[in-house]
């Protein structure tokens, strides 16, 4: 791949994007994940920032507390059931163009990230990057555990931007669970 071709793919962040200095992260695993929305810039900011929307469509997200001076508090699904506590703190924040974060001291995981929202070069949407940087708890072990039990970061990366994606673009996100219904009788022969 040339350094000139753009791509959005969510698999695979292009030369064209990555930046070295913006995506090695201080900590043992790191995730670098990108995808087009065809939603303006601004609008797609704006819903990210309020962080209490991100629950929304982050799976493992189950709640976001916001604190005094750009802090959060984050209760997390980990594996096995566990909820983790993320503390952090927003370091860089640039209206309608980027949010950094990292740890804060008390957090139960060390942890920092952006995410960058930039209108695409040929007019079709907002790409949208998103680079985490962390040390699992239980080190290469823990990052196994995480991995096989589909609650690893860069699997929820993933996912949590194809959902944003599909939220922002459709206003609602397609999934495969069955609805919440009713409670059923039971069946008499």
């Amino acid at each position: 791949m040339s350094d000139n071709e753009l791509s959005t793919n969510a698999e695979v962040g292009s030369t064209a994007f990555v930046e070295k200095d913006n995506v090695e992260g201080e900590h043992d695993a790191s995730s670098l994940r990108a995808v087009l929305i065809n939603r303006p810039r601004q609008e797609l900011y704006a819903f990210w920032r309020d962080f209490k929307n991100l629950p929304t469509f982050m799976e493992n997200v189950k709640s976001v507390e916001l604190m005094e001076s750009g802090r959060s508090s984050w209760m997390i699904a980990g594996p096995g059931g566990m909820e983790v506590e993320l503390l952090s703190e927003i370091t860089e924040d640039r209206p309608g163009e980027y949010i950094a974060w990292r740890s804060m001291d008390s957090s139960d995981i060390d942890h920092e990230g952006w995410i960058e929202f930039r209108d695409n070069a040929f007019g079709r949407g907002t790409e949208v990057r998103v680079f985490i940087s962390y040390d699992p708890p239980a080190g290469v072990v823990g990052k196994l555990v995480a991995k096989v039990m589909q609650r690893e970061p860069r699997v929820q990366a993933r996912r949590e931007l194809r959902r944003f994606k599909q939220l922002m673009e459709t206003g609602e996100i397609s999934t495969s669970k069955a609805p919440d219904a009713a409670p059923r009788a039971s069946r008499h022969f």
